[in-house]
């Protein structure tokens, strides 16, 4: 039987499973501050035959209008980083991080996910449980693949700002993934303005982890419908500072049985570009 995880695949599984013809490993490790270092830890150590993916060259697009910090790629620029890793339609994917909650493998999970690709699912606890259970590295690079990834985004999963307006104007949620004191706009590390969308909820993406682990998929559909109350999944939007974190909820989501929301791929940094927008503050 092919091997498929959706959503979260456990180390030891991954484990057991390295090596197989029908396996492409993703390094999606990522640094804000420093990306070279992400790239430089790659080849100082990864999961075998793991291939690195660049949060900003492999992940996102280049700027437009609205598009915020990390915008949303074309069709072509993915299934041409697919093609570089080796990866068909009918592969399993697995991606890992070495950051705190696997906010760029969460970012490379969505993006196979918009392209109808199954079979992807992100490393429980990333490369740090993967260290701490011992099991195997390398820092052989593999070479690259030269496979042809044919498939078109679903488009009706990728909201842009009139989107977002008119499913808050229709009793839609949109989920805000920052920390609470960027989305009450106390502290602002990162965009040039500080608080909210209007009309936003705030669900800080941590919430969805402990230890490092996602939680289990039933506290967590718990948590959400919570959040929610009776709005189906399919009119609920999440956000974050630039559509990477915001990942975070679609996979926590889809992992606890509601699948279907979707993505504000400008995010807060795609809101502000225009300062005529309204913004918020406070809880």
């Amino acid at each position: 039987m092919p091997m498929e995880w959706t959503t979260l695949i456990a180390a030891e599984d991954l484990a057991a499973r390295l090596g197989q013809e029908d396996l492409v490993v993703l390094d999606a490790t990522a640094s804000l501050a420093d990306p070279e270092a992400a790239r430089a830890a790659y080849h100082e150590a990864h999961v075998p035959g793991a291939h690195h993916v660049d949060l900003a060259r492999d992940l996102s697009g280049p700027h437009r209008p609205g598009a915020g910090r990390h915008p949303w790629p074309e069709e072509a620029h993915i299934r041409g980083v697919l093609g570089r890793v080796g990866a068909t339609p009918a592969h399993q994917v697995v991606v890992y991080d070495a950051g705190d909650g696997a906010l760029a493998a969460a970012r490379a999970w969505f993006l196979l996910r918009a392209l109808g690709h199954r079979r992807v699912a992100v490393l429980d606890g990333g490369w740090s449980r993967w260290r701490a259970l011992g099991l195997p590295v390398e820092r052989a690079v593999p070479a690259p693949g030269a496979t042809q990834y044919e498939a078109r985004f679903d488009r009706s999963r990728l909201l842009d700002v009139d989107d977002i307006r008119a499913q808050l104007a229709s009793g839609g949620v949109l989920v805000d993934a920052r920390a609470a004191e960027r989305f009450r706009g106390d502290v602002e590390p990162i965009d040039r303005r500080a608080g909210h969308v209007p009309g936003a909820r705030n669900r800080p993406f941590v919430e969805n982890l402990r230890d490092g682990r996602f939680k289990p998929a039933e506290e967590l559909a718990a948590e959400f419908r919570a959040l929610l109350g009776a709005v189906p999944t399919e009119r609920v939007a999440v956000m974050c500072g630039s559509g990477v974190t915001a990942c975070h909820h679609l996979l926590a989501m889809e992992h606890a049985g509601l699948g279907g929301a979707r993505l504000f791929t400008g995010s807060w940094s795609g809101w502000i570009e225009d300062p005529a927008r309204p913004i918020e503050t406070g809880a």
